[in-house]
């Protein structure tokens, strides 16, 4: 069998999209085992921009036009084997429909991973405009395809609301294990709570942080919210902060990758990512893997496991009450020096369920007919 994932972008781990990091990660780990993979990008930048790779990597031009497919991407598909299966990442991508309905004339199966975009929440925001959507485009995208890849319950309690469906799959992704030092969380004297990620304000529920931090600082008025990410909200993030005087108390770091990223993260005391809609945040892993509790609303698709685990707190989307209370939980433990087994749980978490040794094999069934 042959694997094709097919995404916009290039699988560049080192951008703030997590689907480019999980599909690299993906991607290594089937071709580690002797899987015949690659990776098919889309984009408007056709220069190979990325670290070396163990997998093949093309890329093809991107149109202005968000519906129109290159030719020679055309001509690439139409030279795949008879085993080829293609993975398509994303959902609400205008270029799939088209890409769809050329995979179903050539009788090339795919599967679909929509990384969290028919969560409820998601299916909230320009939700007229996607009602139109779906029923033009969306729909026939969704019945043509052999499975549909799910990361969590959210997802499929979404999906089967607008497209009621026995084709879907439950999967969690692995996790890339960075190997970082023994040391679990922060052993700073300040209580740092932290967040990695792109600044979406909306998506990310950025706005909620703030405002359940605005609320527990009233209590606690000397500890600190990291910021790590850029994008487009980070100018509402601004007028956000300075509206509730909160500058002395929050740093936006802007993006930070690599090992810089690390260093930050593993001072941070509690990770909080109250997102309002999720595939699968990966920084939650990273976060959980040095050893640093999280805060996570149960759009996330991880906050079952952090319950399961006790390796954090799981809480109700939109709900500032439930995170300034969860942040003050958190700040106590830290206190009365409580937190060295939520820490230990978070290793254990990541080392149990989000390992790919156990879960790459279980794809295979995702590809089959």
């Amino acid at each position: 069998m042959e694997i094709v994932h097919l995404i916009l972008g290039k699988a560049n781990p080192n951008r703030m999209n997590g689907v480019n990091k999980v599909v690299n990660q993906l991607a290594s780990r089937q071709a580690n085992a002797g899987k015949k993979v690659s990776v098919w990008g889309i984009t408007h930048d056709l220069n190979p921009n990325y670290d070396e790779r163990t997998f093949e990597t093309k890329l093809f031009q991107a149109s202005k036009n968000p519906f129109l497919l290159d030719r020679s991407l055309k001509n690439e598909l139409q030279k795949l084997n008879e085993d080829a299966v293609i993975h398509l990442h994303g959902g609400w991508i205008p270029i799939y429909s088209t890409l769809g309905a050329f995979l179903k004339k050539n009788e090339i199966p795919f599967v679909l991973t929509p990384h969290g975009a028919y969560n409820t929440i998601a299916m909230q925001r320009s939700r007229i405009v996607k009602k139109v959507y779906f029923q033009l485009f969306e729909k026939s995208l969704l019945k043509d395809a052999r499975k549909v890849h799910s990361l969590g319950e959210s997802e499929i309690f979404g999906l089967n609301k607008i497209f009621p469906n026995t084709k879907t799959v439950r999967l969690p992704y692995g996790f890339e294990s960075q190997e970082i030092a023994e040391q679990l969380g922060s052993d700073t004297k300040e209580f740092i709570i932290g967040f990695v990620g792109r600044l979406d304000v909306y998506t990310k529920g950025l706005d909620i942080l703030i405002s359940a931090f605005e609320h527990f600082q009233k209590k606690q008025n000397n500890t600190k919210l990291w910021i790590v990410g850029d994008g487009e909200g980070r100018k509402t993030m601004e007028r956000l902060i300075a509206g509730k005087g909160l500058q002395k108390n929050v740093t936006l770091w802007g993006g930070k990758f690599g090992a810089e990223k690390d260093e930050l993260m593993k001072q941070m005391t509690v990770f909080a990512h109250p997102s309002r809609n999720e595939g699968l945040p990966v920084a939650v892993l990273e976060a959980a893997e040095m050893g640093v509790p999280s805060i996570v609303t149960k759009a996330t698709n991880v906050s079952r496991f952090v319950h399961k685990y006790d390796a954090g707190i799981e809480i109700e989307n939109e709900s500032v009450s439930d995170l300034s209370n969860a942040i003050n939980i958190l700040f106590n433990k830290w206190r009365n020096d409580e937190l060295t087994l939520i820490r230990e749980n978070a290793r254990t978490m990541v080392a149990e369920v989000f390992n790919w040794e156990t879960i790459i094999d279980r794809f295979d069934k995702l590809y089959e007919s």
